[in-house]
C-alpha cells in the first residue's frame, strides 16, 4: 500500500467517525465502534439489560448516542486520592460528633 492509499484510508476513517458523531441514533455496529467494544460485548450488555437500547422493528438494535454517553459516565471509578479524601472526611466527622 502506498502513501496516498494510506492517507485516503485515514481520511475515510475520519469521515466515518465524524458521521457517527453527527447522528443521534446509532446502529449496533456504530455503537460498538463509538464505545470501542466488540459487537459481541455490546450484545452481552443488551441481553443483560446493562445498557439502554431500542428495538423499534423487533430485530434491529439502535442506541441513542446521548444515552451511551450517560452510560459511560455512570460507570466512573473513583481514584485512590478521592477515596482517601472520603475516608478522611468520614473520620473527621466521626471524631467531631
Amino acid at each position: 500500500m502506498n502513501s496516498i492509499e494510506k492517507k485516503l484510508l485515514d481520511i475515510e476513517a475520519l469521515v466515518k467517525k465524524q458521521y457517527v458523531l453527527s447522528k443521534n441514533f446509532l446502529t449496533l455496529e456504530e455503537a460498538a465502534g463509538y464505545l470501542n467494544l466488540s459487537k459481541s460485548a455490546l450484545y452481552k450488555l443488551t441481553s443483560s439489560k446493562e445498557i439502554p437500547y431500542y428495538v423499534p422493528g423487533g430485530k434491529i438494535i439502535y442506541f441513542r448516542r446521548a444515552e451511551l454517553d450517560s452510560w459511560l459516565l455512570s460507570n466512573r471509578v473513583s481514584s485512590t486520592e478521592e477515596l482517601n479524601s472520603e475516608v478522611n472526611d468520614y473520620i473527621n466527622r466521626i471524631l467531631k460528633a
